[in-house]
């Protein structure tokens, strides 16, 4: 098979930073890859001199004939002052010709994209609805490859599962540049992370994130055993040389050419592992005993007479941490702001123990000057050396554990990247002792192993700590319990995800039954709700989160190389799949009779 992308000895520099150079790759056909990599590594560049926005420095990005790709970057690229409608149908039409045809793809992508108001102007959308509308729009120009840049920032719970629907079954190859670990688990057969570790520049494994990073944590220990291997044949080379060998044999000259390889391989692994540095989070605790932190009793907040929530109450506990979660203007940002003292609730009361120490990193990074220096950003006092935990350390080694060079000192922070912006700000919250510490979207930007380094940080930290972010995979490894806001003024302490999604589901089919019931009137002499079937429509919700929990499991076999692999039992698999929806599907139509003969007889 012809391949849709061919990548041929691409590189690519900016002054003294050389991103990636004699980059080899291919993508075939309906290929999903993630591409992933620390901060810095060039994955924008990537996809930019892909689409062609980008020039490399030498090499090239061949496209196959006629093939169409098309790119979402990070910013939306989105006309303000036109509606929705419009915004779909001036750039659809530069890839579908024909009034008729136009006119039904913009149709279809105001329904994809859930759009119950096309007229409605662009710039009065939220950011997430805007980033929705970029990636509708691309979509329903029908690409052969679609590129993706950081899609999820922005997007709430309904927006990630919406693009994750979008994509899972995607007749389209496309590349998206996330560290959403779970959405990439859900959407991609390939994994590809770009990094000066690996000796093509990148390491590609065929499967979802979970299969990668197994295969990447078994390449990297390989690689510093063979390091270590190298090392001690080395140093018996070395004493071997010291003894005043001559290139007088055959023999002996063909050794020394030996000893000279082995050294300038031994230094080409050295370099590829001082690449696999991670960043170095750490924060301080001021040792406070008391176990009780924050006391959250009955707290309301409205705008405009819009009920945010009500009626939170809730203890933050030592030791403990609370993830919020929500759909965008839900209130998971005033919550938070709260709990820092920026906000006032309308009612209720927040009691914080006496002198209670906050850090708080901000969503929008606005406490950041983007004039300053890196140097300025870092050291607070203007010093040559920051104060961390009782020790002093030089400005210069306090960069290098968030993966600044020296160099980097004198730049200013406007010219560095979203995640490098984040770890500044953790570099700045390190230094200051807490006993409460408060996450406004923390994973944005950040690559993955900084986000791991930054959930081992949490899970150790002795305070309490509350985190508000639509990273699934990041908020289920460190929360001990969730507080849902659900945008129509509720809020709910769950377990975790799997519990917000089941409720949303079940809170659907309800209304859908409610809606049923309504326009089905009957005479109450008609119908006859007996004590068996009570019981029944009683328990009938927890059956449905059963089987809806084992069609899931069941669902993520199937992006298991292991069963994908294996045609039987592949076919087994969507056999049993196939059984249980049909269940789920009698289970939801029973429930639905249910709920209409009791309506009926009432």
């Amino acid at each position: 098979m012809i391949p849709l992308l061919t990548i041929k000895s691409l590189e690519k520099s900016y002054g003294n930073n050389n991103l990636f150079s004699n980059l080899y790759f291919d993508l075939k056909s309906k290929e999903h890859i993630g591409l992933i990599g620390m901060n810095g590594t060039g994955k924008s560049t990537l996809l930019k001199i892909i689409c062609g926005k980008t020039l490399p420095d030498t090499g090239e990005a061949i496209l196959q004939n006629s093939a169409r790709c098309l790119y979402v970057p990070q910013k939306e690229i989105l006309d303000q002052e036109k509606s929705i409608e419009e915004n779909l149908y001036q750039e659809i039409q530069k890839h579908i010709h024909g009034e008729k045809e136009l006119q039904k793809a913009v149709k279809r992508a105001l329904g994809t994209g859930y759009f119950n108001n096309a007229d409605q102007l662009c710039k009065s959308l939220s950011g997430g609805l805007q980033k929705r509308l970029a990636i509708t729009r691309a979509v329903a120009s029908e690409p052969d490859l679609l590129l993706l840049d950081e899609p999820t920032n922005h997007l709430d719970i309904n927006g990630i599962i919406w693009l994750e629907e979008l994509l899972k079954n995607a007749g389209f190859s496309f590349i998206v540049i996330t560290h959403d670990r779970y959405f990439l688990n859900s959407v991609c057969n390939n994994i590809m992370e770009l990094g000066k570790q690996y000796p093509d520049g990148f390491l590609r494994i065929n499967g979802d994130y979970n299969r990668f990073d197994k295969e990447k944590i078994n390449f990297i220990k390989a690689q510093k055993q063979q390091q270590t291997s190298l090392s001690s044949k080395m140093r018996r080379e070395d004493q071997w040389l010291k003894q005043g060998a001559k290139a007088r044999t055959t023999k002996a000259k063909y050794r020394i050419n030996q000893a000279h390889e082995l050294r300038e391989e031994l230094s080409i692994l050295q370099d590829r592992n001082k690449n696999i540095a991670t960043v170095d989070i750490d924060f301080s605790t001021t040792g406070r005993q008391t176990k009780r932190l924050v006391a959250i009793s009955d707290i309301k907040k409205s705008f405009n007479g819009l009920k945010i929530f009500d009626s939170i109450t809730l203890n933050l506990m030592k030791n403990s941490c609370l993830g919020v979660v929500g759909e965008n203007g839900s209130g998971k940002s005033t919550f938070i702001s709260m709990l820092a003292k920026k906000t006032k609730p309308d009612s209720g009361k927040i009691h914080w123990a006496e002198n209670l120490k906050i850090g708080f990193l901000d969503q929008q990074r606005m406490i950041l000057d983007p004039e300053i220096t890196l140097k300025q950003a870092i050291s607070p006092t203007g010093k040559d050396s920051v104060t961390y935990r009782g020790r002093t350390i030089h400005i210069v080694t306090w960069a290098q554990k968030f993966l600044f060079s020296p160099r980097d000192l004198d730049m200013p922070v406007k010219r560095f990247s979203g995640g490098e912006k984040a770890k500044i700000l953790i570099a700045n919250l390190m230094l200051q002792p807490a006993d409460l510490l408060l996450f406004d979207e923390p994973a944005n930007d950040l690559d993955i192993p900084s986000l791991e380094i930054l959930e081992q940080s949490i899970q150790e930290f002795p305070g309490a700590v509350v985190i508000v972010s639509h990273d699934r995979y990041f908020l289920e490894k460190v929360s001990d319990q969730m507080l849902y806001l659900d945008g129509e003024g509720n809020a709910t302490i769950v377990a975790g995800y799997d519990q917000i999604l089941k409720e949303k589901k079940l809170k659907k089919e309800k209304q859908k039954i409610k809606k049923i019931s309504r326009s089905k009137p009957r005479k109450n002499s008609e119908i006859k709700f007996s004590f068996n079937e009570k019981f029944e429509l009683e328990h009938i919700e927890e059956k449905i989160l059963k089987i809806e929990l084992n069609i899931e499991e069941l669902e993520k076999s199937t992006q298991d190389p292991k069963i994908t692999t294996d045609p039987k039992k592949l076919a087994d698999l969507c056999s049993e799949l196939q059984r249980g929806k049909e269940k789920s599907d009698k289970l939801y139509e029973r429930w639905e009779e249910l709920e209409i003969k009791k309506t009926n007889s009432e």
